[in-house]
């Protein structure tokens, strides 16, 4: 059975974060491709213990910026 997963990738530093939506599983890597492999790997992990069906369902995603006062 295949889920389609929604990611998310930025970098932060000197290094790229990959960050799935449905799951509340991240990695990271030197470059992008690299965090999503690594992601794609923690993911195998998690979902050997844990049935696909109970991945969150995200129907759609959407960047929304908002900004905050910091004393």
């Amino acid at each position: 059975m295949k889920v389609p997963l929604k990611n998310i990738v930025w970098k932060e530093g000197d290094f790229f974060v990959a960050q799935c939506l449905n799951a509340e599983v991240s990695s990271f890597g030197d470059t992008r491709e690299d965090a999503l492999k690594n992601l794609q790997e923690a993911l195998d992990l998690y979902f050997e213990d844990m049935p696909m069906e109970d991945a969150l369902k995200i129907e759609q995603v959407e960047i929304v910026s908002t900004e905050m006062d910091h004393a």
